[in-house]
């Protein structure tokens, strides 16, 4: 029988500000829209973007092409730190209600 591993908390949520690290979009900032925790992918706003042919249909008899945003694998972006606006690694800790929290290692402060 198989054994399913539970998957790993990511350093990254919805609605974060990122920057992309690597690959074709490297440098381009956006806002995560949704994030997939099995495949360890991102949907990034205005980033990574693909074409997609959709079908003629009788709503739509000519067809046309659609631009929409691709995923981007985590491990290619990194978050922005609000209080510096650079991107940054993150770390958790403890905040003074006894919570972990993610926190910036650059600043140091909370995110």
């Amino acid at each position: 029988m198989k054994t399913v591993d539970k998957p790993k908390k990511l350093h990254l949520k919805s609605g974060d500000t990122v920057k992309v690290i690597s690959g074709n979009s490297k440098g381009q900032t956006g806002k995560i829209l949704r994030v997939l925790v099995d495949k360890q992918r991102a949907v990034v706003e205005g980033v990574n973007m693909i074409t997609k042919h959709i079908k003629p249909s009788a709503a739509n008899p000519q067809g046309s092409l659609e631009k929409k945003e691709g995923t981007i694998h985590i491990s290619n972006l990194m978050v922005i730190d609000p209080a510096t606006g650079e991107a940054s690694r993150t770390g958790r800790k403890l905040n003074d209600k006894g919570k972990l929290q993610r926190f910036s290692k650059k600043s140091g402060n909370f995110i």
